[in-house]
């Protein structure tokens, strides 16, 4: 029988050896949690960049990556910068986060792209430096626990996994994504998400399976979905 450690069975059994069992959150269809944080903006500073400017005004796609000074991540990060254009005409503000600190993401942006650094890169970095954003968007590799003497420790490495989160003006996420440390993302399917949710946002229409701007969608009822499946 599976073990399923709750904060019930700790109560009945506070000495019980059950391991906790993590089943992570989707966020879809919630509102984005809440930050303000130390980030690098336009290379400079600043101590209080929440996503909160943003609400009523932009749609953001919100990203996490592991570490500063690696090796998928510049790949990932020069990526976005290289589309900044394509987001900026769709009206959509791109921010990146990391658990480093700000001082690790300034001194990455001042490393030439040609020798592994980031400089170039303009779009706001956070600094999440306490783990705390991380965690509540549920993309921290690993976890606090409590050893055996009762002395805090740590399960796993506290870096954030290749997480995405495409949030609507309203501060709702739309879409979310989560690859493992080795796996870097798409930024064709980025903006394909961005084009398909403003596409529901104006039309009312529903986006098919690798839908791309200027396709056909759909309304939603059985009419509309029959027509387009004749089409082959």
């Amino acid at each position: 029988m599976m073990e399923v450690d709750t904060l019930e069975t700790r109560s009945i059994f506070p000495n019980s050896n059950l391991k906790p069992i993590h089943i992570m959150s989707v966020l879809v269809g919630k509102q984005a949690p809440t930050f303000s944080a130390s980030a690098v903006v336009n290379g400079e500073v600043v101590s209080d960049f929440s996503l909160e400017q943003y609400i009523g005004k932009k749609h953001v796609v919100f990203f996490f990556y592991p570490k500063d000074f690696t090796f998928v991540c510049p790949t990932e990060l020069h990526a976005f910068q290289d589309a900044i254009a394509e987001f900026e005409k769709r009206d959509v503000a791109v921010v990146g986060c990391s658990t480093d600190t700000e001082m690790s993401h300034w001194g990455w942006l001042q490393v030439e792209r040609a020798k592994g650094g980031i400089a170039g890169v303009q779009y706001p970095l956070v600094a999440d430096t306490n783990k705390t954003i991380s965690a509540n968007f549920d993309v921290l590799v690993g976890d606090y626990i409590m050893d055996e003497d009762g002395e805090l420790d740590v399960e796993g490495e506290l870096i954030a996994y290749r997480g995405l989160f495409l949030i609507d003006k309203q501060g709702v996420v739309q879409h979310q994504l989560v690859n493992n440390l080795p796996l870097g993302r798409s930024i064709s399917e980025a903006l394909r998400m961005v084009d398909a949710l403003q596409h529901f946002e104006e039309h009312g229409e529903v986006c098919p399976m690798d839908w791309t701007l200027g396709s056909d969608a759909m309304e939603a009822n059985h009419e509309s979905t029959s027509a387009y499946l004749a089409k082959g």
